[in-house]
């Protein structure tokens, strides 16, 4: 009781500027979880995808890899339909390796989206705390102007200590949101990371199953 009692009088003497604050660290926090959800399913769906499907390409089972691909959502299932739609045109390696990276080009947006935007909010979080510190020592110097000179001190030193609650609070919700942003960013390249890093094993697995050996082109030619 005493801690909410102390979170309460703290948020409450802080002046108007600390529910703008509490509310961009709401929507900062809704965003990062609805982040971190995204990229945990995604990195799942990534993981079992490329553990179901390179067996298949490594058979040259290049029809069922489409047919498997084609009912999945996954970053890692989208390249390897336009691989092999592709090598149905043009059995190149270039042509194919391009189209793979056409398909993890389209995959970077929709795991960084709106990332961003938690740094953008934890700086904002951070100026909405040093506006309501200025603007709460600014009534706080106006408001001792008026006083009695011997309750100057003491207004003043209460004046201040109420109007720096603001930037501590705004510094309390910028720090997580910064942090999260890492966290995320990080995981983010870590999944970009390891599509890559699939594509790679999923082209040198299509392109050594449809090789035709040496001796067997000598005879049909």
């Amino acid at each position: 009781m005493d801690t909410y009692t102390s979170i309460t009088t703290f948020f409450q003497s802080g002046g108007t500027f600390m529910l703008p604050i509490a509310l961009v660290l709401t929507v900062g926090m809704a965003i990062a979880i609805e982040r971190w959800r995204f990229l945990e399913k995604a990195l799942f769906a990534n993981q079992k995808d490329y553990t179901d499907l390179l067996p298949m390409l490594r058979s040259n089972h290049l029809d069922k890899a489409q047919q498997y691909a084609s009912g999945s959502e996954s970053a890692i299932a989208r390249i390897v339909v336009a691989a092999v739609e592709t090598m149905e045109a043009s059995p190149r390696r270039d042509d194919i390796q391009s189209a793979m990276q056409e398909g993890i080009l389209e995959t970077v947006p929709r795991l960084s989206k709106r990332t961003n935007y938690l740094s953008i909010l934890a700086n904002i979080c951070t100026l909405l705390g040093l506006l309501g510190t200025i603007i709460g020592l600014i009534a706080a110097f106006s408001a001792v102007a008026h006083a009695d000179p011997a309750d100057k001190a003491t207004l003043l030193s209460q004046s201040i200590s109420v109007a720096m609650n603001t930037t501590a609070f705004g510094l309390v919700a910028a720090i997580p949101l910064l942090l999260i942003h890492s966290v995320l960013q990080n995981k983010t390249v870590e999944i970009v990371d390891s599509i890559e890093m699939a594509g790679v094993k999923f082209l040198n697995a299509m392109v050594r199953g449809n090789q035709v050996p040496v001796a067997t082109r000598a005879a049909e030619s």
